[in-house]
């Protein structure tokens, strides 16, 4: 979001695949996605009575959620051998290769899937193998799930681990049994799943001219709001322990900033400074203190409070307006902000005292919406650098090097970027393609886009555990 334009806060209110090779050869993005992916084989469970016609979703889910965390390279399924394992017992060790005839090379051995050396071989090439079955029991959708590393030849030396998953019967229940089974795929690498995390934003989808706070699930089912005033509710802000949701509302007339427990759904009382506006919540990372920005002085300035707007005091002194203030998680006492201090708004760093102020965009463009990755080294932020006024990408930075990489690349005004919890992947608002503005999420190095909201317009997604 642009602040330049004093209206604006009144208002708080080169080709793709040469870019996306570009950002992979960075050093910034083999720090935050790691290395060489392998490859994993996910043949479809198969249901049997009640849990049939939930099967297919399960299948589905387990496999975008594997594919979604960027981990591993997923093996086309038009390669898996015809005649995958369901359960254990399928299994059997792979037989010593027939002697060749003369003159020809030996053959290996194929069991039509049944040998783990079938999926470790080529077409399929996987070095990871997961497979089951669901059933329908005592009222419940069951899953068996296996996971077997394709190099060892012996089944009981490859197994990783079989578990039993449930959950109700019904779509919410072969849900949450998927979710459940590729965690603990992931878990084996040592990814932490984002199944139970969520992305608030803001959608018009309820009625013309408003806008709300929404909530979804981070793969963008369950879409439901949260506030209801048929105003304008923006820059939703979520505590790190995941219980304080803060956003922007015009509901009782100038731009305050409300709260909201994730815990009971009620409002909590926060006290705003006597100002034309106060907004751009963020939250200190022990939750125990917000920043914000407010007009309280003339021009939008930086202040800091108690959780519940008392004592607040004012960390910026400039005549320029100032906004977006936000903590780095692993150093409290350093903070980014933006400000138009230097004439177009740029991305400054400062200490919680308000000095050792630092521009760390270098001045071209414009540039906003600065977002801490959780090991607080790096930033996503949106940048007009490159492009005509109005057009924004979504940008990496490693913050003591300066070092930066272009993560979208002329597809729309792309901007608000928030970190997932796991570090892997980013959310972010934009209206590529000529549509409205959508909630899209992509892994840190710009690929693997995918939309999460199709209704109305949605702006301003903020990841929260």
């Amino acid at each position: 979001m642009r602040y330049n334009k004093p209206a604006t806060i009144i208002g708080l209110a080169l080709v793709a695949a040469i870019a996306a090779s570009r950002a992979q050869q960075s050093d910034i993005v083999i720090k935050l996605t790691g290395g060489q992916k392998k490859t994993i084989a996910l043949p479809d469970f198969r249901g049997a009575g009640a849990a049939a016609q939930y099967t297919d979703l399960f299948n589905r889910t387990v496999y975008e959620d594997v594919q979604r965390s960027g981990l591993l390279a997923m093996a086309a399924k038009s390669f898996y051998p015809l005649n995958p394992p369901q359960q254990e017992t399928d299994l059997r060790p792979t037989p010593a290769p027939a002697a060749p005839r003369r003159g020809e090379q030996p053959q290996p051995p194929n069991c039509n899937g049944r040998c783990l050396s079938d999926w470790a071989g080529a077409p399929t090439s996987a070095n990871y193998l997961g497979f089951g079955y669901a059933a329908g029991q005592t009222g419940q959708f069951v899953a068996f799930g296996h996971f077997y590393n394709t190099g060892i030849a012996d089944p009981n030396a490859a197994k990783v681990f079989r578990k039993l998953y449930t959950g109700a019967l019904s779509e919410e229940g072969a849900r949450k049994a998927a979710h459940e089974y590729a965690a603990d795929i992931l878990q084996q690498f040592g990814v932490p799943s984002l199944a139970g995390t969520r992305i608030y934003f803001v959608s018009d989808r309820s009625a013309r001219g408003t806008k709300e706070i929404w909530v979804m699930d981070f793969d963008g089912a369950n879409q439901r709001p949260i506030t209801s005033y048929k105003s304008i509710s923006t820059m939703p802000a979520v505590s790190p322990d995941g219980l304080r949701l803060a956003f922007t509302s015009y509901a009782k007339g100038q731009p305050q900033i409300m709260m909201y427990s994730t815990e009971t759904g009620r409002f909590i009382p926060f006290f705003n400074p006597p100002a034309p506006t106060n907004g751009t919540p963020s939250f200190t990372p022990d939750g125990e203190q917000v920043l914000f920005a407010s007009s309280i002085g003339g021009f939008m300035q930086i202040f800091v409070s108690d959780r519940s707007g008392a004592n607040a005091r004012r960390l910026s002194t400039t005549r320029a307006i100032e906004v977006e203030p936000k903590v780095n998680p692993k150093n409290p006492s350093e903070l980014l902000f933006v400000s138009g201090r230097g004439g177009l708004q740029q991305i400054y760093k400062m200490n919680m005292g308000g000095s050792d102020v630092v521009r760390l965009t270098n001045g071209e463009g414009e540039a906003s919406n600065p977002a801490w990755h959780p090991e607080g080294k790096h930033i996503a932020f949106a940048w007009t650098r490159g492009y005509a006024p109005g057009n924004w990408n979504i940008f990496l930075m490693d913050v003591a090097s300066g070092e930066t990489v272009q993560l979208t690349h002329g597809e729309g005004r792309n901007e608000n970027p928030s970190w997932a919890p796991d570090g892997r992947h980013i959310v972010f608002s934009s209206n590529r393609g000529g549509r409205s503005s959508q909630i899209y999420s992509m892994l840190a190095d710009g690929t693997a886009v995918t939309p999460l909201t199709r209704d109305g317009s949605n702006w301003m997604p903020v990841w929260s555990k």
